[in-house]
């Protein structure tokens, strides 16, 4: 068994010590061996450009990789969390990978969402896998509106993912339906870590975006099923234990298997 923790919280946009300050107070005496974070966890979400973007974002010198970094070791837990990327002159919407035995992994979201795509590069560092270095499990990443591409979380499970863990900013309510279908038909666990709250910038034009997240933070077993799912508003940690050896027989009867009766050759999808 692996005990896997997703946390929901409102980050305050701009005010990376605060937020991290939020995590670790929110983590406490937390124990579990996977802890999922939300997207953009240590900055907030609503940038407008790419300048903006780019002088909060970090290399791997900072402040919240480091953060991340001590916090697994010390926890000997594998921490997936959203942050804003620099490399040179460029801006990603990325997440880390924190193991416990120090080292580290970035995912580059590969979709892009709303004005995001004014903001960072597409991400370029394609899907992966991750083991746990300590623990039987695999994690897959994927960031917020990856979900809506099939094909993300498809091509995590059969990278050999017992899990997907989804660091989001959702504003929709579709993904209630999409989600649970990246868990069922995969036959793998999905943890969507979300946050909440408001966030409203002024545009050029005078006018005002809001943008308000829904929360719901939700643990998905291999069938699609919720094992674990928080408010829209409230700050929180959700912790189940998951069998990462359940997902890898990917059979639903005694005649089918997910994956052995997938028939590429009739598959277009270019």
């Amino acid at each position: 068994m692996v005990k896997l923790s997703i946390v929901q919280f409102t980050p305050s946009f701009g005010n990376k010590q605060h937020n991290i300050d939020q995590i670790e107070a929110l983590l406490g005496g937390n124990q579990a061996d996977i802890i999922v974070l939300p997207e953009l966890c240590t900055t907030g979400y609503s940038f407008l450009t790419k300048q903006e973007a780019l002088d909060v974002a970090e290399d791997a010198g900072g402040e919240s990789i480091a953060f991340f970094k001590r916090l697994a070791v010390k926890r000997k837990a594998l921490i997936v969390a959203g942050f804003a990327e620099k490399d040179g002159n460029q801006s990603y919407n990325s997440a880390l990978v924190a193991l416990p035995d120090g080292n580290l992994r970035i995912y580059r979201k590969t979709h892009l969402f709303f004005r995001e795509k004014f903001c960072f590069e597409p991400g370029n560092s394609g899907f992966f896998t991750v083991d746990h270095p300590f623990l039987d499990c695999s994690v897959g990443i994927m960031v917020c509106n990856d979900w809506r591409y099939p094909e993300s979380a498809r091509s995590l499970a059969l990278m050999g993912a017992d899990l997907i863990a989804c660091p989001s900013n959702l504003v929709s309510t579709l993904w209630g339906i999409g989600m649970p279908a990246r868990a069922l038909e995969n036959k793998v666990y999905v943890a969507v870590a979300n946050r909440c709250g408001t966030e409203t910038r002024t545009l050029e034009d005078g006018s005002l975006q809001n943008l308000t997240f829904n929360g719901g933070s939700v643990i998905y077993d291999f069938n699609g099923t919720p094992l674990a799912q928080a408010g829209k508003d409230e700050n929180s940690v959700l912790t189940v234990e998951i069998t990462p050896k359940l997902t890898r027989d990917k059979s639903f009867n005694a005649f089918n298997d997910l994956f052995k009766d997938r028939r590429p050759d009739q598959y277009s999808l270019e």
